[in-house]
Parts: C-alpha cells; sequence; structure tokens
C-alpha cells in the first residue's frame, strides 16, 4: 500500500499501479546530481576515487579468498539459524530516522544531515505527519559557494525554508507492502528511498536503496553452496 501526503494531508491511497497516474509523484523523477559549478558554469560530477594500490587489492583478494574456503568448509553444518526470506518493507527498512520539523531554514537542515551522515530527510509537521521529503542535493549549502560574487545569492538560498525546497507532496509506503512493489515506485519516480507511515501519515521508518541493497547481500546470508 502507498501513500502521498503533503502539507494539507494524504492525496492517495493505493497500489503501486495506481500510484504511477498521480502527476506530482511523476514529476518527483529524478537525475544525479551534481556537486559544484565549474569555471565556465558547467556542472562538474564527484571526482573519481584515485585507484587502490596494487598491494590493497592482492591482500583484499586474498582475504575473499580465506573467507570464501571457511564458508564452504561449514556448508555442512548448515545454517546456525532458521533463514527468513525477505518480503516486506518493514524486513529492511530503517526505524530510527532523521526527521526536519517543517519551517527549518535549509542552512540548519543541511548541518543536521551532514552531522548523521544521511542525504536525504522526512519533512514532519507539528503532529509528526509526513508533509514532504528534504533531499541534500536540492540545498546549496554556504560551503559550495561558486565565486565571490554568488556570496549574497547563495546566503539567501540558505535562509530558504526547507518547504520551498522539499519534494511535496511526497509518496509514503505501509510497513507491509512488498520489497518488489517498491522497487517499482522506487525506479519510476527516481527517488533514493520513501518515508515508511501509517495511514495518518505519521512517521514510523525509512526504507531506502541502500537499505535493499545491504539486506539482500548480507541479512539473510547466499547459500552459495547448498
Amino acid at each position: 500500500m502507498f501513500f502521498v501526503f503533503g502539507p494539507s494531508g494524504q492525496m492517495f491511497r493505493g497500489g503501486a499501479d495506481q500510484l504511477s497516474r498521480v502527476a506530482s509523484v511523476r514529476n518527483a523523477q529524478r537525475v544525479q546530481a551534481l556537486r559544484a559549478t565549474g569555471p565556465r558554469g558547467v556542472a562538474q560530477a564527484e571526482p573519481a576515487a584515485p585507484p587502490a594500490p596494487a598491494v590493497d587489492s592482492a591482500f583484499g583478494s586474498l582475504r575473499a579468498l580465506a573467507g570464501g574456503v571457511s564458508a564452504y568448509e561449514q556448508t555442512d553444518q548448515g545454517p546456525s539459524t532458521a533463514r527468513q526470506p525477505l518480503t516486506q518493507v518493514r524486513d529492511v527498512m530503517t526505524r530510527e530516522v532523521l526527521t526536519v520539523p517543517a519551517g527549518t531554514m535549509v542552512s540548519e537542515s543541511w548541518g543536521r544531515l551532514a552531522e548523521h551522515g544521511v542525504a536525504q530527510a522526512p519533512v514532519v509537521d507539528a503532529l509528526g505527519r509526513v508533509v514532504g521529503l528534504l533531499l541534500r542535493a536540492d540545498m546549496v549549502p554556504l560551503e559550495l559557494i561558486p565565486k565571490p560574487g554568488g556570496v549574497p545569492a547563495a546566503i539567501a538560498r540558505a535562509r530558504r525554508l526547507v518547504d520551498e525546497v522539499m519534494v511535496s507532496p511526497v509518496p509514503t509506503v505501509a510497513a507491509a507492502t512488498g520489497l518488489r512493489r517498491l522497487a517499482t515506485v522506487l525506479l519510476e519516480t527516481g527517488l533514493p528511498g520513501l518515508p515508511v507511515t501509517n495511514e495518518l501519515g505519521l512517521l514510523e521508518g525509512f526504507v531506502s536503496r541502500t537499505d535493499i541493497l545491504r539486506a539482500v547481500a548480507t541479512d539473510p546470508p547466499l547459500d552459495l553452496w547448498t
């Protein structure tokens, strides 16, 4: 089950197939954010990380090989606990979620997201109901001022309220929703994740692409030889 919430409350309740018909959700499609602006006004992507030294690669390969051998030796013992399939949003979602109150300034919100090392946060009203989704890529922090002449404009942007830059209306998802349906919505909207709410819009958690990938990779472990 999916919902769409905005400052005026719930705008939609239904399945993933109907969600794609909501105009505000279709408009939420996003592209990869770029970090800064080059000398000619051309957006520059994050610089690629330097290649790891060959010695690190060699030791990494040896560690991976040792781990594989150890896992193979333990296959005859079977798993220590019964492994349950991951099928619903509640199986992978993050329950402790950083939120941003509506009416907060962009500069303050940027600092809170950076401090907690997250790239997005649900925006909630005074009653704790989700009214939007704030993405760090949509904010312009003071540390990314492009040139001296742009200082006043950058300060003005940093003093905006999150209400002006957040994704709203924003789709949310119920905890009992299937992961495949969630993955479809994330692909269609281009959003990095969705708030998990009840029908009243009260926040229960957040589920991101990273949560899904982490669960697939580590919980439960894959049975490679059984």
